[in-house]
């Protein structure tokens, strides 16, 4: 087997050894997994993997390819740990970390409880006063962010952006000051809609579209939102995507003027007094209730 031919290397006592955990001694380990290329796996991650009493996965059948091409024995050690039995399935994990058993959690691809189960679990075997540790690897956050040619000394991660109309507002108002490089996940589905979004109020910004890295058509497109929409619109998009967009920068508090400038213009074109109020604050980044009373001002009583 790989593993065990690796861990029998003549001079590599000290590296085998520092794999080994104490007799007994349960621990629950965190191993990041390739995004797509499977050769993207440490050799300590292949040792936990082997020598594991249990792995819980998001999704044993796709986690057993990762086994066969490691030449890794499944040996019935694979368990389902998804978004909707985490919870239940915390009791169980720390009973067998107390009975020292290692316990592996690994998810699809990159590392778990990053937009993925284990965070819970995690927490519980932490809160437990058990042994956790963590085998680091792949990171699709990190990999966008080092392809993206953006800043990468301060960012944020968002996960995925909301669904709902009004959470997605929130969202980009908080967007419209961060000065971080920002991160996020989008299904390939949505992510023509929230590119047009951010189109409308940060069309200047740099942003970067990684999409299937690692994978063979691996792809990252590079532009400001404005150009990386219009392409994006243009064609099917497929595959795992991670967006990085650019920070704000030269951030200049809006004043009256420039606020009711651009009230007008959404008035102009229709849009309601609530509706254009919030769209002028979350593009300019001005005060909410600013804008609206501003808004109230302009607003047109109809004729008799």
């Amino acid at each position: 087997m790989l593993v065990d031919a690796w861990l029998r290397r003549p001079n590599e006592g000290t590296r085998v050894r520092e794999f080994e955990q104490n007799e007994g001694v349960g621990q629950l380990v965190v191993i990041a997994t390739p995004l797509g290329n499977l050769g993207d796996i440490s050799r300590r991650a292949l040792h936990y993997l082997d020598v594991a009493d249990v792995v819980y996965c998001e999704d044993t059948r796709h986690s057993n390819k990762l086994f066969s091409a490691h030449d890794i024995a499944v040996r019935s050690r694979l368990a389902s740990l998804h978004e909707h039995n985490e919870a239940s399935q915390c009791e169980q994990i720390i009973a067998r970390i107390r009975a020292g058993e290692t316990v592996v959690i690994i998810s699809d691809a990159g590392t778990p409880g990053i937009s993925d189960p284990g965070t819970r679990v995690i927490a519980a075997v932490a809160d437990a006063g058990l042994k956790v540790t963590t085998v680091p690897g792949p990171s699709a956050v990190i990999a966008a962010l080092t392809l993206s040619g953006l800043d990468t000394e301060r960012f944020i991660m968002e996960g995925f952006v909301p669904r709902k109309h009004g959470e997605r507002d929130v969202l980009y108002a908080n967007w419209a000051k961060q000065e971080r490089t920002i991160v996020f996940f989008e299904s390939p589905q949505r992510l023509a809609t929230t590119l047009s979004e951010l189109a409308q109020r940060f069309g200047q910004r740099r942003v970067a579209v990684a999409r299937e890295m690692t994978k063979l058509h691996e792809e990252v497109l590079r532009g400001t939102v404005a150009e990386v929409s219009s392409i994006v619109n243009a064609r099917d998009i497929v595959g795992e995507v991670v967006v990085v967009l650019e920070g704000a920068t030269n951030i200049v508090e809006a004043d009256d003027a420039t606020i009711r400038a651009a009230l007008l213009e959404r008035l102009g074109a229709g849009s309601s007094v609530r509706d254009a109020a919030a769209f002028v604050a979350d593009t300019l980044g001005a005060s909410r209730r600013v804008t609206y009373e501003i808004a109230l001002a302009l607003r047109v009583e109809p004729t008799p």
